[in-house]
């Protein structure tokens, strides 16, 4: 690796390849070249990658169109009917309709839209775009094959791999594009289903699922696991199963899928799911949303000494440094936290550590996360689960939504608020909320966690009557502990 120092000059002989364009990888080039580094970014399908092209922003686009839909069901108990243009609503009816095929086309627009806007800018900032897949010669060679198979050896000083992950399939249950899908496929639906089966409950499963109830689409969800979300708040996991219940969606709870096919022919067609115990559940269309799996193979990482744990992520430690000097990695593909914007941290602190910037360690503590179903659940800092397990001290605080003036204006029913703080010096330690925009709402405890508030320091700043925030304020009052002198 050159010798790196602060001036700007000696950083310009620096050179950088990338290996996948997604969060990860363009957040470090757009890094490695203020920092003066020649950047060569490698990317196969399209910049973005999966976050931008097929993950999270189509997802989150379809979301906001069924979270219309989620508002649009409490139009009557706010005084509005809602009807077709021409036609007589009936008191209480709601008239609102999906065109799924317009739906769709706008999930692709924007994701196209959004990978454009990141090619623009990496080009402004003098990044040299690759299109091809990527291949490890040596530690400090990469070789790419483009579409045409023409191979063109790039050679760096700094090689970072931000690949990401594919979703997972079952052996007997191959997505086919038509009736059983991976959540990369269903943006190609121009029909609702008239039936769609959810495998697995996890924090994709669980999306979906919600966002398809919410379009008027009956779902069942087909859990191995005792509850929705298991690796979630108890709390939140358990408050989204009761809002997935009473929004009429069937939850089979501790049932393995085995396999998934398609039977019939002709308007017959629909697809048979195999559970571990015999039953079988039918409907129209199968989602797989049983995990993923790191894109490492066939990058020629273990050929050149790269760790690679059971899983087949990459190992690497809090400057994303891999086993092997000068390869870095980020993103999905390292198993750390499968976050956009963890992804897009990594890629940075790789950066500003190997061209020798100031860096801080990432510190997964203060990560903020976000589940968008319908409400939402944020969460940052300790879980109470981590703290059991870890036998620390803890208190808890917590407020149902319900009680919040402005959510009564908005109809909102679902929610709570929640902290989790050190019952002596007060600290604020974590926090989860759940209501409509949590992703918003969870900064200020994000701040909290990061800064080492207390529940007073956050009690007493001041808040909007009324606001949803309000009820942080609150939850944080429930905390403090009385001192005598």
């Amino acid at each position: 690796m050159v010798a790196v120092t602060n001036d700007q000059q000696d950083l310009q002989a620096t050179t950088v390849t990338i290996v996948g364009g997604g969060p990860g990888g363009y957040e470090a080039a757009l890094v490695a070249r203020r920092l003066g580094a020649d950047v060569t970014l490698v990317e196969r399908r399209g910049l973005g990658g999966s976050a931008v092209l097929t993950d999270v922003v189509p997802s989150k686009t379809l979301i906001a169109t069924s979270d219309w839909m989620t508002i649009a069901q409490r139009a009557t108990e706010l005084g509005i009917s809602l009807a077709p243009e021409g036609e007589d609503a009936e008191p209480g009816t709601l008239r609102a309709r999906v065109d799924l095929g317009r739906v769709n086309a706008r999930v692709r627009e924007l994701a196209l839209a959004q990978s454009t806007d990141i090619r623009t800018r990496l080009e402004r900032e003098g990044v040299r775009l690759v299109t091809g897949t990527g291949r490890f010669v040596s530690a400090s060679r990469v070789e790419v094959t483009s579409d045409d198979g023409t191979v063109t050896p790039y050679d760096a000083d700094v090689v970072l791999v931000a690949v990401g992950a594919t979703p997972r399939e079952l052996p007997d249950a191959k997505p086919d594009g038509r009736r059983i899908f991976t959540w990369t496929q269903l943006y190609e639906l121009t029909e609702l289903p008239t039936h769609l089966i959810v495998v697995g409950s996890g924090v994709t499963g669980a999306e979906f699922a919600g966002a398809y109830n919410a379009l008027g689409v009956p779902v069942t969800l087909v859990s191995s696991r005792d509850r929705v979300l298991p690796g979630e708040d108890a709390d939140a996991a358990n408050l989204i199963e009761e809002v997935f219940r009473d929004r009429g969606m069937t939850v089979m709870s501790r049932s393995r899928a085995e396999s998934a096919r398609v039977v019939g022919s002709g308007d017959d067609e629909h697809v048979e799911v195999t559970l571990a115990d015999g039953r079988v559940v039918e409907g129209s269309h199968v989602l797989m949303a049983v995990g993923s799996i790191p894109s490492t193979a066939g990058l020629g990482l273990e050929e050149i000494g790269v760790k690679l744990s059971v899983s087949g992520h990459i190992e690497v430690d809090r400057v994303s440094r891999t086993s092997v000097r000068g390869v870095y990695a980020a993103g999905d593909v390292t198993g750390v936290l499968p976050l956009a914007s963890v992804a897009a941290q990594q890629g940075r602190i790789a950066m500003s550590h190997a061209l020798g910037d100031a860096v801080v360690p990432i510190r997964l503590r203060t990560v903020a996360a976000n589940i968008f179903t319908t409400p939402e659940i944020a969460t940052v800092g300790y879980s109470e689960a981590a703290l059991q397990e870890r036998g620390s001290k803890y208190a808890v605080t917590m407020l149902p939504l319900a009680r919040n003036a402005r959510a009564k204006m908005l109809g909102m029913r679902h929610g709570f608020v929640k902290l989790i703080h050190h019952p002596d010096a007060g600290v604020v330690l974590g926090g989860v909320v759940v209501a409509p925009r949590a992703s918003e709402l969870i900064f200020p405890i994000t701040l909290a966690v990061q800064h080492r508030l207390t529940v007073d320091d956050v009690a007493e700043a001041f808040t909007v009557y009324p606001s949803l925030s309000g009820s942080i304020a609150e939850v944080a009052r429930m905390g403090h502990r009385r001192t005598l002198d």
